[in-house]
């Protein structure tokens, strides 16, 4: 048997996990399969790479050397492949764009569309900051908009350029028969009583929300994570007061409100690899989102109903 990516893989993935149980759970594998998969490597390395014991399994002399090289092998040839990638898109033509749920993404094609009408735009969307800002990385994409948490930085901070577009308050969604409506802004710990709902993400800004909470003087009731259409129908009917940007619109059966003092801040990014084949129009790019910026947060729910 000749040795393989995927089993450098394999043994990276039992020395990480310190057992075999533990191993087969994390790929997906039967225990029983990957015990005849590490004997099958094994035979061809022409020695053992574990041993066995109670507590787990521990690298041998020749398990150490196999796993020094592969720590350099398997990301050299990662590293490798999204490079590729990048070279091989680097000759296409227009703007292969990314985002999360939210105004922005489409002001953004809006404008390019209007200034740029011979070239092409894509959209993908998510909301895993993480998916998106990797799509960048690897050359799925040209640029991420995407947004962190107050002073969060962002995902492949270490591969990508980032710049900020704006930075607003959360707001809070209320239908528009609550009783705290009519408020211009809304003290966080008035809402104590309250459901929640938002929609998910995997940066920080559910724990960001929590201790903001606390700081409050209470713990959140309930919160529901889902899609941006389920939590306008959520508030709409009562069942739930909603986070959101400053910039969501305007919306039948709801308004929108700042939180007194602050709390909690959203800085919109755009994001870009430094050696991509879009690096040299981001200037255009990011000015073009503050002006889709500017342009959502006048049409904002909040403004249209006088919020501060």
């Amino acid at each position: 048997m000749d040795l393989e990516l995927r089993h450098l893989k394999t043994i990276r993935a039992i020395a990480e996990a310190g057992s075999l149980t533990r191993a087969a759970t994390a790929l997906g594998l039967a225990q029983p399969a990957l015990s005849a998969q590490l004997k099958r490597i094994e035979r061809a390395l022409g020695g053992v790479l574990f041993e066995r014991g109670r507590e787990g399994v521990r690298a041998t002399a020749l398990g150490d050397l196999v796993l020094d090289r592969a720590r350099v092998v398997l990301p050299a040839v990662c590293e490798l492949q999204e490079e590729a990638v990048r070279f091989a898109r680097d000759g296409a033509d227009g703007y292969r764009l990314g985002g999360t749920h939210g105004p922005l993404l489409g002001g953004l094609v809006d404008r390019l569309a209007r200034t740029e009408p011979e070239a092409s735009v894509s959209t993908h969307t998510s909301w895993s900051e993480r998916e998106i800002a990797r799509g960048v990385a690897v050359g799925r994409l040209d640029f991420a908009l995407l947004g962190v948490c107050g002073e969060s930085g962002p995902f492949d901070a270490d591969r990508l350029a980032w710049a900020e577009v704006a930075r607003d308050p959360v707001y809070v969604m209320l239908p528009t028969a609550h009783p705290l409506a009519r408020r211009t802004e809304l003290p966080l710990a008035e809402l104590a009583g309250e459901a929640w709902t938002d929609v998910p993400g995997d940066g920080c800004f559910g724990d960001c929300f929590a201790a903001a909470c606390v700081r409050a003087g209470f713990t959140p009731a309930r919160v529901y994570e889902t899609d941006t259409a389920s939590c306008v129908h959520l508030v709409q009917v009562g069942r739930a007061v909603g986070l959101c940007r400053a910039t969501f619109p305007a919306t039948p059966g709801l308004v929108t409100r700042p939180l007194a003092g602050a709390p909690l801040v959203w800085r919109h990014l755009l994001g870009w690899h430094p050696e991509g084949r879009a690096a040299g129009r981001a200037p255009t790019v990011l000015q073009h989102a503050r002006d889709a910026h500017s342009e959502a947060l006048t049409r904002s729910a909040g403004r249209a109903t006088g919020a501060k």
